[in-house]
């Protein structure tokens, strides 16, 4: 029998991976994006087109109400989006408190709601360094509370924990995936900055692979 999994897409490059792989794989799938309020809201109108194109059953939850007690993070609030590498301590601003323990906790809600056996999220190897609840003892600790929350069990996966960047997009192009569909700039702008963290890896992950990354940015490398 063919499984029915809900990926967690943000309409970045990882998730956008994430969901042809599970697309590839035969699964049946259910993709859900969060507006949380994100300076980058732009990435959620990547991922209705994406769906859209795809044909695929696509909801975006509002949970912007949060805001109030998921506060302190430069990816919804005032603070200015550091510029660097994700190593770099500066980037623990861009944390978002508890952002995957709620978003997994709904995204398992409505996995029960479609009968789907599995909840697939694109955290990745190169986040471990900055964000705790992107690295495998968080995942296997929700995987083994959201398999008895209910009385259906659920499955948290994220398939690329242990991958780097390059990798991710090495899988991706190997598909012939379109990631000018994407979208990775914290900022916002007209144009990826080119300079925060999400963009650095991102270029350094197309240099890894000879290539120029199809996005406009700021400051042309």
């Amino acid at each position: 029998m063919t499984d029915t999994v809900v990926v967690i897409y943000s309409g970045g490059m990882d998730s956008f991976t994430l969901l042809h792989k599970a697309i590839a794989e035969g699964h049946r799938v259910h993709a859900l994006s969060f507006d949380y309020g994100q300076r980058h809201v732009r990435e959620l109108e990547c991922a209705s087109l994406v769906c859209r194109e795809l044909a695929i059953p696509h909801k975006v939850i509002d949970i912007r109400a949060l805001n109030a007690v998921m506060a302190g993070s430069a990816l919804t609030g005032d603070l200015a989006v550091p510029e660097g590498h994700y190593e770099e301590d500066s980037m623990k601003t861009t944390v978002v408190p508890n952002r995957n323990m709620i978003l997994l906790s709904l995204a398992t809600g409505y996995a029960v709601t479609v009968a789907a056996q599995a909840v697939w999220f694109g955290a990745h190897g190169g986040d471990h360094a900055i964000y705790p609840d992107c690295r495998p003892e968080f995942v296997e600790k929700m995987d083994a509370v959201c398999r008895i929350a209910n009385y259906q069990p659920v499955a948290i996966a994220a398939p690329f924990i242990r991958a780097s960047k390059a990798e991710i997009l090495g899988e991706g192009l190997a598909l012939g995936l379109e990631y000018s569909q994407t979208w990775t700039c914290y900022n916002g702008r007209a144009k990826a900055c080119g300079r925060c963290g999400s963009c650095v890896e991102r270029r350094e992950a197309f240099a890894a692979h000879g290539l120029r990354d199809p996005l406009p940015y700021e400051e042309e490398a």
